[in-house]
Parts: structure tokens; C-alpha cells; sequence
């Protein structure tokens, strides 16, 4: 195995699903107080969401609440409820190219921009014969961070 080019920074984000997120904003915006910073709806990604924001800066993590917009079509976003994990990286291009090399399966879609509008990739939560590396049962997130959470977090 080559050196790794790239390094994972932190959790950027927790992505929790639900078939109508207001159960979700009750707790998390209701009781929790986690303030709401902006809204993403994608009929391709088939979701409609929430994202909170748990600190500030660099060290800030989103919490994005999701519920499909059609619950019979994929991408499920409510299953599970925990729906993925994002984590920062400092160098998304090469990570992808370098996990892929180690046979890393990642969703369809490669790299594009994602609810926040940073870069990001998925790492599928199954393998599969041509690509046996995978999430381990857990959808990853590998979102490209800005500069300055690269300085902070390095």
C-alpha cells in the first residue's frame, strides 16, 4: 500500500433521517437549541433538508436533518435514521483517487458539490466483486475542507 496523500481532519457533519424531519426539529432545534443555518432540497438526491450548526468556525459540526421528498424512491434518506457520517479531508481529489486505488467503493456520482456547498464524495456503506472496500455498513462522507479549517485543524 502507497502512502497515504491525504489526511481526515474531523467530523464535519451527522446526518440524521426521519420520514418528516419536524420530529427532528423539535428536538434538535426545539430542546437542543441548535440554531438552523440554511435550508438544500435536491429532487436528484430525493431530500429535503435542514442544516444546524453546532459551534463556530473552523471547529464548527453540521447537523443536517433529512427527510425524503418521495419515501418510496431512492436515495432513502431516512434509512437508517442515522444516515451518514461527513468527515473533513484536506485533499478530496487524492483521497478519492488513492481509496479507489485501494479498492474502495464509492456511490454513484463521484465528486460534486454537496448542501453546504463544499466538494464531497460517498463512500458506499457495502462493497462490491470489483470495488470490496467500503463504509463498513456506514455511509461516509469525505467533504474537501476550506482553508481555513485545514490551518485549524492540521
Amino acid at each position: 500500500m502507497s502512502e497515504r496523500p491525504f489526511n481526515i481532519l474531523g467530523i464535519q457533519q451527522v446526518a440524521l433521517g426521519g420520514l418528516d424531519k419536524a420530529a427532528l426539529t423539535g428536538l434538535w432545534t426545539g430542546l437542543f437549541g441548535i440554531p438552523k443555518v440554511h435550508e438544500y432540497r435536491s429532487e436528484s438526491e430525493n431530500v429535503d433538508e435542514d442544516v444546524l450548526q453546532l459551534g463556530s468556525g473552523a471547529h464548527a459540526v453540521e447537523i443536517d436533518l433529512m427527510q425524503p421528498l418521495d419515501a418510496e424512491r431512492s436515495p432513502k434518506v431516512h434509512v437508517p435514521a442515522l444516515n451518514h457520517l461527513g468527515l473533513w479531508v484536506d485533499d478530496l481529489p487524492k483521497a478519492v483517487a488513492w481509496l479507489g486505488e485501494q479498492g474502495v467503493r464509492f456511490t454513484p456520482g463521484g465528486i460534486r458539490k454537496g448542501a453546504s456547498g463544499n466538494d464531497v464524495c460517498f463512500i458506499h456503506p457495502k462493497g462490491s466483486e470489483d470495488a470490496p472496500r467500503s463504509g463498513e455498513g456506514v455511509l461516509i462522507e469525505l467533504v474537501q475542507a476550506p482553508p481555513e479549517v485545514i490551518l485549524a485543524l492540521s
